[in-house]
């Protein structure tokens, strides 16, 4: 990390985003213990910014603080997944009628660029670049429409479903379901067919949940 950004008071946040990053990426698994002493030390920084991102961490149900008993990354709460993905798709839905109904040529441009990477991900099984490419693709959609407002919120309550997603994409590297929804959403949005794409979007995000079973059997221990 840049000692210069550190330096500029903003240390507090960046160690914020780098542990979120690496809690659902699931760098840091469920159940991972973690100490203030050696995060600060890992991130070159005192305890208090160290401090403030543990209670952020835990009031978005990342991090579990135990008194006496130090500090772990949460499991998965299956609970959390649902209305994650319950939120998503009543706010995603609502998103993509209004591209259908006036959307930039720039923005599609950027989602069509996507999916080209999103093929070359595929045909290199990486699991990683994929959920990244996912979530810019949708990213796009609702700078498209200006509502980041709105994707900023989904992103406080998003951190268990996108655990799960990262952990099916990892398991399972057939993602063709995914970038085909991908591709009819443009299309829908390109021809202004908005009952399409609403139905395409609610498929899509139940996608995202339907292999939880599946997780909890193989990973017992991630989740709640």
């Amino acid at each position: 990390m840049d000692e210069t950004m550190l330096q500029s008071g903003s240390a507090g946040n960046l160690v914020y985003q780098q542990l979120k990053q690496q809690i659902v990426s699931l760098e840091l698994p469920p159940g991972t213990a973690l100490s203030e002493k050696e995060t600060s030390l890992t991130f070159h920084v005192s305890r208090t910014p160290v401090r403030e991102s543990f209670v952020r961490l835990a009031q978005e149900g990342l991090l579990l603080v135990l008194p006496q008993r130090g500090t772990r990354v949460s499991l998965i709460d299956p609970d959390m997944v649902e209305e994650a993905r319950f939120m998503r798709e009543q706010l995603e839905k609502a998103v993509i009628r209004l591209a259908c109904e006036s959307f930039p040529t720039d923005k599609l441009q950027e989602m069509e660029n996507n999916l080209v990477m999103q093929q070359e991900s595929m045909e290199r099984l990486d699991g990683k670049r994929m959920f990244e490419l996912d979530e810019a693709f949708h990213r796009i959609l609702f700078e498209g429409v200006r509502k980041m407002g709105t994707w900023n919120v989904i992103q406080q309550m998003n951190a268990h479903l996108n655990r799960t997603r990262v952990l099916w994409l990892s398991l399972d590297p057939h993602w063709g379901n995914l970038f085909e929804q991908h591709r009819e959403m443009i299309q829908a949005i390109r021809s202004r067919n908005a009952d399409l794409a609403e139905r395409i979007m609610k498929e899509h995000l139940t996608l995202s949940i339907s292999n939880l079973p599946v997780l909890k059997q193989r990973y017992p221990e991630y989740f709640k």
